[in-house]
């Protein structure tokens, strides 16, 4: 039988956590934390308890400190434990009572802060370590005016009467469990680390930040200390994923070796399955569509802890048995047959559920959910500006539209977006289609026509480059880059419908004019038209783009960069 050293006494959180984590093991309990690193390290319990995090007092400090004196045994594993403190004090049988002084632990005290001033502002508050004893001084002396804030397991374990019940509501503690061995991959994995102190350097945090975030792993806790004895900083860490994973240990060698250039400055405190202290609504999602772009999420959604099922026309699992199982269905499909797919599957969704749309169509794919679904049902469109050959969604564009029917779920899907770096813009509907009008189908179409025109002339690519401006090159750029991909993705998005087609309509009515304007030789008039679009176009606007566009000049004129074309 294993035994664990955790916070006393019997019936504090302390124990109902490690009861929790090993309902059989033998409990040795203690009033301080570093009373439990010791009983730990000095071998004297398998396993000890201590508390981490709470979401009203938030980081134990003291933890940080203690848990790097672990020169054997490792951080496997967490509980997180909600927290039901009451209010209770000796049977009074007149109900006159006054209480004068409230008892219990320091961290209690700092979780019942907003109740204590509104209820008892007046009371001195006696912060004690051991509360067992504490309340035997209260009984022993029959100190009526004395009131003790604790689990109710533990104030009816000794007789107390319960005066209020959950005075700090909303409150939960983490605990990490120490152990002897590193703790096993899961698939849902949090590492944490500390450095030993660093010399100082400029930018050291930032340099050492910058290691997790161009590999896109998520940094999910940092702080920073000085050592006591060299008061030099101290930094800890913990991020995503299991040491044994080969993004990690490869971001931790390279942190190491060339940023912080110091060998063995890192100290690996253990990997376990990660914990997340925010309630999550969501636990099932559902893909109608197995390409890449639903493979690509349903991997993050799962790394996020998240249950994926997916259906399609290759799978066994068909889409109306995987609709009943999940709590979001995400429609993930070439944008000319999502609206018929919405109307084939979206009367399936029952209240409660929600139903996202990652297309590139918003009018009549939202029209269609709208149309189709339960009014119970929630809706959302989602338009990621990336494809499945991008190894994060940081800094890449997102179009969210939401509907009068957008709820927590969809809430939900908007912060895993927001959480993992994506750049999120809300639209209307029709604004959307137009602004994809302008930056991705009217481009489209452009750099179509363009390949189009070559092929008609028999015009030699080798021969485009050299008699290309930089500023000619861009549209080559865009041309070659739209013909080296998927033609199908292309042609689904010059064929989308909504309001992008006036844009395309609009330029097409514009280059006819101009091809008059300029065979007819009329400089004034094709000058006046630059001028006016000058005006409309801000100077904000052309000043960045400007800037933009010397910036990709520069690369452009590198040695080697010039190529055939």
């Amino acid at each position: 039988m294993i035994s664990i050293a955790t916070l006393g006494p019997d019936g504090s959180a302390g124990c109902q956590a490690a009861r929790k984590y090993a309902p059989d093991a033998t409990l040795r309990f203690y009033n301080r934390i570093p009373d439990i690193i010791n009983a730990f390290i000095s071998e004297e319990t398998d396993l000890a308890i201590i508390p981490i995090y709470n979401t009203r007092e938030g980081e134990i400090k003291e933890y940080f400190r203690l848990m790097e004196q672990l020169e054997e045994g490792y951080w496997i594993d967490n509980i997180v434990l909600p927290i039901n403190l009451s209010l209770g004090a000796l049977q009074q049988q007149d109900g006159t009572r006054q209480i004068k002084t409230i008892v219990g632990r320091g961290s209690v005290f700092k979780q019942c802060e907003d109740y204590i001033a509104e209820n008892h502002p007046t009371a001195t508050l006696m912060t004690v370590q051991d509360i067992d004893m504490a309340i035997a001084d209260i009984k022993n002396r029959n100190l009526l005016d004395q009131a003790v804030i604790e689990s109710e397991e533990l104030l009816h374990r000794h007789g107390l009467e319960i005066i209020t019940r959950e005075v700090a509501p909303h409150n939960r503690t983490r605990f990490a469990v120490l152990g002897s061995n590193l703790a096993s991959q899961t698939g849902y994995d949090a590492t944490a680390i500390i450095t030993h102190p660093l010399r100082d350097r400029v930018g050291v945090l930032v340099d050492i930040l910058g290691e997790f975030t161009r590999r896109g792993i998520n940094i999910l806790d940092l702080r920073s200390e000085n050592d006591i004895r060299t008061q030099k900083l101290q930094i800890y860490i913990e991020a995503e994923g299991h040491i044994g994973d080969e993004l990690l240990s490869r971001t931790l060698e390279s942190i190491e070796k060339n940023i912080i250039q110091e060998e063995d400055c890192l100290k690996l405190l253990g990997s376990f399955p990660r914990v997340d202290m925010r309630v999550k609504k969501i636990k099932t999602f559902g893909f109608i569509g197995t390409g890449d772009m639903s493979s690509w999420f349903a991997d993050r959604l799962e790394n996020e802890g998240y249950r994926t099922l997916m259906t399609g026309r290759s799978t066994t699992l068909r889409p109306e048995q995987m609709i009943p199982q999940v709590d979001v269905v995400i429609v993930c499909v070439p944008i000319s047959v999502t609206a018929d797919t919405i109307r084939q599957y979206g009367g399936m969704l029952q209240d409660g559920q929600a139903l996202i749309l990652l297309a590139g169509e918003s009018e009549n794919t939202l029209k269609a959910a709208m149309e189709v679904t339960r009014q119970g049902v929630e809706i959302m469109l989602v338009h990621n500006l990336w494809g499945p050959q991008a190894v994060t969604m940081k800094d890449k564009n997102a179009s969210v539209v939401r509907t009068s029917r957008s709820g927590v779920f969809c809430g939900e899907f908007e912060a895993f977006l927001y959480k993992h770096g994506a750049d999120i813009f809300q639209d209307t509907p029709d604004k959307h289609d137009l602004l994809m009008g302008v930056g991705q189908k009217l481009p489209t179409i452009i750099s179509v026509a363009m390949a189009s025109a070559l092929r008609e002339h028999g015009i030699n690519c080798k021969d485009i480059g050299s008699h290309s401006t930089l500023t000619s090159r861009y549209g080559i750029l865009a041309m070659a880059r739209v013909h080296n991909q998927n033609p199908r993705t292309y042609a689904e998005i010059m064929a989308t419908g909504g309001d992008g087609r006036k844009i395309v309509r609009s330029f097409a009515k514009n280059l006819l004019e101009l091809i008059e304007l300029a065979e007819e030789g009329d400089i004034t008039k094709l000058c006046d038209l630059m001028d006016q679009n000058r005006n409309y176009l801000t100077p904000t606007f052309l000043d960045a783009r400007m800037k933009q566009a010397r910036a990709v000049d520069e690369v452009l004129t590198r040695a080697g960069m010039k190529g055939e074309a």
